[in-house]
């Protein structure tokens, strides 16, 4: 399919859904034919915009594309998915990949069912900064990640484990290569009634320990990870797009001294990466870069954290 124009529709065009349609309509390898939301005019509008058809029915655009980036809220994402992927249409499911490992599950089968591509949104792989300090980092001993936001008017329906902490538990299951052996946990219900603030301590075979914290009621943004390691520091503000690495480097003749400072960062946006690998992805028949497993692995570890933060509530 590779010297083919990919006909690309999204689904749920609010807040994050219509960047995903102003992408896909200028991506390379791909044009944006239809957008579908159920919401009054969102769809006709970003559809206008755009050029592209407006739909309000994911079934009427089934045969009429060949790709789907989903960005509709997390409890449709397993009914939208498996309906795509049992038409054997390759879709993108933006972060969660579902709400419960069992659906995660069913839209893996599906996928696995249909033979085509199954990506998952979890945006700051593609962070430009995050893949600029990824070579840097090497068997970590201690990670800490501060992921902070103002209260949002989206995303609701899931608690700050599932909205937002979620894309560090990807990011430090991607670059921590060890098995989870324990987690505590604690969540705090402040806007809503459910977790708005969470802090998670994982710890992993190797030995390494994960402080995670998420907050979706700061007054300030902070999207900051940072490892340490032997001989080495790698601090990555996925929010600014900038990263320092820093090593203790060894002398023969002389004291060892700390070297290093910011690394240079290519200057892309994150969503464009995602999609752009997404498109690659299908037009050449390869895996994504983030794919359906480790979807999953981010929606049972959030599950597992959530569960801990519940037993925290019952004791």
């Amino acid at each position: 399919m590779n010297d083919r124009i990919l006909r690309a529709a999204v689904v749920g065009v609010g807040h994050l859904g219509r960047h995903h349609a102003r992408i896909l309509a200028s991506v390379a390898g791909a044009t944006l034919t239809a957008v579908v939301d159920t919401n009054g005019p969102r769809a006709p509008d970003i559809a206008e915009s755009l050029g592209a058809r407006a739909f309000t029915n994911v079934r009427d655009i089934l045969g009429e594309v060949d790709l789907v980036s989903i960005a509709a809220p997390t409890e449709v994402h397993a009914e939208i998915a498996t309906l795509c992927l049992g038409r054997r249409i390759p879709v993108l499911v933006e972060k969660p990949l579902a709400r419960t490992v069992g659906e995660a599950d069913a839209i893996i089968a599906a996928a696995e069912k249909a033979g085509v591509v199954l990506a998952v949104g979890h945006t700051e792989r593609f962070n430009p900064a995050v893949m600029a300090a990824r070579p840097a980092v090497n068997n970590p001993g201690f990670v800490e990640v501060h992921r902070l936001g103002t209260f949002p008017e989206r995303s609701l329906d899931i608690d700050v484990v599932f909205d937002l902490m979620i894309h560090d538990l990807d990011l430090v299951l991607s670059m921590v290569d060890s098995e989870v052996t324990s987690i505590e946990a604690v969540g705090v219900p402040v806007l809503t009634d459910r977790a708005d603030i969470a802090n998670a301590r994982i710890k992993f075979a190797s030995g390494c320990v994960a402080n995670i914290t998420a907050s979706r009621i700061s007054r300030d943004r902070t999207r900051k990870i940072r490892f340490f390691q032997r001989d080495a520091y790698i601090s990555i503000d996925c929010g600014s797009r900038e990263a320092e690495v820093y090593r203790l480097v060894r002398y023969p003749d002389r004291r060892p001294a700390i070297e290093g400072g910011r690394i240079e960062v290519p200057d892309s946006e994150p969503l464009r990466n995602e999609l752009q690998d997404f498109v690659d992805a299908v037009r050449f028949g390869r895996a994504p870069l983030v794919g359906g497993i480790d979807g999953r692995r981010a929606v049972a570890l959030a599950a597992e954290i959530t569960e801990r933060m519940a037993a925290v509530v019952r004791a």
